[in-house]
């Protein structure tokens, strides 16, 4: 995995992160990668293409939460997605890693051991939850 670092957003990685928030949001999330100093921003790169995406902000030194995490659609199925989660917690001696995310992810985070409890509706008519993974 390597850190995607530059000063205009990459057009694979503007592609990954609409999946994780709404396109209108992807230039003000990319920025705030860019200019806050407890976000980081990462892309898995597989021959060439920038094939998944993980964003996080740290809370504390051991403990982050995870931001945005996407992988394009041709490369699901292959644990991009929980390799890049282990990465992080290898990367940074991560003690807890957290997120919050909506019922079409339950499953994701569940298969990788994370503890998952509902947040309630939050927004109307969506149920969303807190996902937390603790070392």
């Amino acid at each position: 995995m390597e850190l995607i670092d530059s000063k205009t957003i990459h057009p694979q990685m503007e592609e990954l992160l609409c999946f994780a928030t709404s396109k209108e949001k992807v230039k003000i999330e990319y920025h705030y990668y860019l200019s806050a100093p407890n976000r980081m921003l990462y892309g898995m790169i597989i021959e060439n293409d920038i094939v998944g995406c993980i964003g996080i902000e740290f809370v504390s030194p051991s403990i982050c939460e995870i931001k945005h995490i996407a992988v394009n659609p041709n490369s699901r199925k292959r644990q991009i997605g929980s390799n890049m989660i282990y990465f992080i917690l290898k990367k940074f001696q991560i003690d807890s890693i957290f997120a919050e995310t909506d019922i079409d992810a339950v499953d994701f985070y569940a298969s990788i051991g994370f503890t998952i409890t509902s947040l309630g509706e939050k927004y109307p008519g969506v149920e969303r939850f807190h996902c937390v993974f603790s070392n």
